[in-house]
């Protein structure tokens, strides 16, 4: 797949996802009008962060997608990062408004009442088709570009599948058994299962704003590429790190210090190419230098 092709099929997601998103909210806020249901609010705000990381995400693969500059001279792949911290901040408020109005609920029974909430179930019905709708194409977009960005939605909209089944579930007890206090435990499960989400989201974006090394297994599979490479007589000072969707990997080489410089450098450029075609995401620098004589003369 050339990179045009992936560059539409990445933003194609990334526009239905925030199509998706903007339609749940709009139906969420008329069900929330209309049922006054704590399950559904929590689900709206649920929906409301789904819709900022959306529009954070599809602005983060345009931005991403800009060529290096002279004042950006590793690309501008942090800006995923960036968003990411805010985001986790304002899902984590949302998060703590929820609770707070769940036990606020749950102490005051006077105040636990719903209304209509067969429209409320049905519309948490329609929400759960789009949603599942929406992670089938994110997941076939993820599977042939490798984009962590949309994978990482992907991801992050499945996990909404939970509090609209459980605002349905509290809208029914509601409905058929008078059961009103469900919907502030619904809510508040909802509201830690958002913080969580949000500390974990905001975890991993503080440890790619510090140059955190790549996931092990990555660094792992990239030595084996090295060490198995024709021509490569081991290596050294291996070192990656992370900026948002991208993995910066700098590699040193020992070669036979008696061949061509052109050989030398097919020979880098070969492992280069290899590496990249493993992990699509990367940025690899890689680095000659002569091995040892005992080492050339092993091999």
């Amino acid at each position: 797949m050339s990179l045009d092709q992936s560059a539409r099929m990445n933003l194609s997601a990334a526009g239905a996802s925030v199509l998706v998103a903007g339609l749940l909210v709009a139906l969420k806020l008329w069900a929330l009008g209309e049922t006054g249901a704590l399950s559904v609010a929590a689900s709206l705000a649920d929906s409301a962060m789904d819709l900022m990381v959306s529009l954070g995400a599809m602005a983060a693969i345009f931005y991403a997608a800009k060529p290096a500059d002279e004042d950006h001279a590793f690309g501008h792949s942090s800006a995923e990062d960036l968003a990411a911290l805010g985001q986790s901040l304002f899902i984590v408020i949302s998060g703590g408004v929820i609770a707070w109005a769940a036990v606020q609920r749950l102490l005051d029974p006077s105040a636990q009442h719903m209304q209509a909430e067969s429209a409320g179930m049905v519309v948490m019905g329609v929400s759960i088709l789009l949603t599942l709708g929406l992670v089938l194409w994110q997941g076939r977009v993820a599977k042939r570009t490798g984009n962590k960005v949309v994978a990482a939605d992907r991801l992050h909209y499945l996990g909404d599948l939970l509090p609209n089944i459980g605002a349905i579930v509290s809208l029914w007890a509601s409905k058929a058994f008078g059961l009103a206090s469900i919907d502030s435990v619904v809510a508040l499960g909802a509201a830690a299962m958002l913080v969580m989400g949000a500390l974990r989201i905001g975890t991993d974006a503080f440890h790619a704003l510090m140059d955190r090394r790549a996931d092990p297994a990555i660094v792992a599979g990239i030595g084996r590429i090295a060490e198995s490479w024709p021509g490569v007589h081991g290596f050294h000072d291996l070192k990656t790190r992370t900026a948002g969707s991208r993995v910066f990997v700098n590699i040193h080489i020992e070669l036979d210090g008696d061949q061509t410089l052109r050989d030398a450098h097919d020979i880098g450029a070969g492992l280069r190419r290899a590496i990249l075609a493993a992990y699509p995401q990367a940025d690899v620098i890689v680095h000659k230098d002569v091995a040892r004589e005992h080492e050339t003369e092993g091999r």
